[in-house]
């Protein structure tokens, strides 16, 4: 019997008769790997009724029933310490995991053509939101020109998090990531396709797991390589999941991420002469007093209120995509009345 331990796993309350404890470690459409050992499927009675369990995602521990000859049962899925999300339309389903109980967050940039500051502090806020601690961890260290001014780029927007560039082609900086690769640690990779993520777990896990696609010369991106979510555990003792749904996540309900990540930026907004300032010309704006001083650049600035503004894009969308949902339900069941009724003919 695996050792949940291993994975950082903590019991908090006793399974019932009958049931055990396991880590989801791969997610197939409907059918689930359960300690990258054997397969299990949802409960439909528990997870598709009215009161519903959460469906469980690639990271969560679950409790779960054997069944002699077959899948297991997965009756429950146990409390989260943090969570990738990404909403879904449909009201019966509302918010989905696409990654679940994890530590840190390594937020992936390449040092190539494609490395943008303002990618990083989305990728922090979102990081921050889910409740791990992020890292930034810049690859393909070997190819970069001028990589100090590059590091220092990433540290004006990092906050308290860790940068580290690194290379698979070199080694360079591989020694640094010990700290956070630790047993019962478990990480998410976070960043762009082509970035070298698979590159990196390869690298770590000291053997091909992953498929490495070419990047394109003319953009320096690269194809999506991860077809589905899956934790693999390190010789180290650590975990990494990587996960296809990463790329479509949004900035739903990351108001509290974006604060952590632009603190600095907040601490200005309460400091204004006017309560109703708009931070454009108005006199004794603090926030433009801090950008003409270089407390703060323009485009950090810039940045927090893009992020800001599609937080709230993403809320108000999320509402308005509900309530059509809701409409069109509505329609069709009047629709299959009348029919009923023989108001409308066939």
């Amino acid at each position: 019997m695996v050792d949940l331990k291993q994975y950082g796993y903590i019991e908090t309350e006793t399974p019932p008769d009958g049931t055990l404890p396991a880590r989801i470690t791969a997610v197939h459409r409907d059918r689930y790997e359960l300690n990258e050992a054997f397969y299990a499927r949802l409960k439909t009675s528990v997870y598709y009724s009215e009161r519903g369990e959460i469906f469980p995602t690639v990271g969560d521990y679950v409790q779960y029933a054997p069944v002699d000859g077959g899948d297991a049962q997965i009756i429950k899925t146990l409390p989260r310490k943090s969570q990738f999300i990404r909403r879904d339309p449909n009201p019966n389903v509302g918010e989905q995991a696409v990654a679940a109980n994890f530590d840190y967050v390594f937020i992936m940039t390449s040092l190539n053509k494609d490395f943008n500051v303002n990618r990083i502090s989305r990728y922090l806020a979102l990081a921050h939101q889910s409740g791990a601690a992020p890292v930034v961890i810049l690859t393909k260290a070997d190819i970069a020109d001028d990589i100090d001014s590059i590091i220092t780029a990433a540290q004006t927007v990092a906050g308290n998090a860790e940068v580290i560039p690194v290379s698979v082609v070199s080694g360079a900086g591989l020694d640094r990531l010990s700290d956070y690769l630790q047993p019962g640690k478990t990480i998410v990779f976070l960043g762009m396709s082509g970035v070298g993520k698979s590159s990196l777990l390869n690298t770590l896990m000291g053997q091909d797991v992953m498929a490495v696609n070419e990047i394109r010369e003319d953009d320096s991106r690269g194809r999506h390589t991860t077809t589905h979510r899956q934790l693999f555990t390190l010789p180290s003792g650590a975990a990494v999941i990587d996960t296809p749904g990463m790329r479509s996540l949004g900035m739903w309900d990351a108001n509290e991420g974006i604060s952590e990540t632009f603190a600095d930026v907040e601490a200005l907004l309460g400091g204004c002469r006017f309560s109703d300032c708009r931070h454009q010309n108005e006199p004794g704006c603090a926030v433009r007093a801090a950008i003409d001083s270089g407390v703060i650049s323009a485009g950090r600035w810039e940045n927090y209120q893009k992020l800001k503004r599609e937080s709230l894009y993403a809320e108000d969308k999320a509402a308005a995509l509900r309530e059509k949902f809701a409409r069109n339900k509505d329609i069709a069941r009047w629709s299959r009345q009348r029919k009923k009724n023989g108001e409308i003919r066939k």
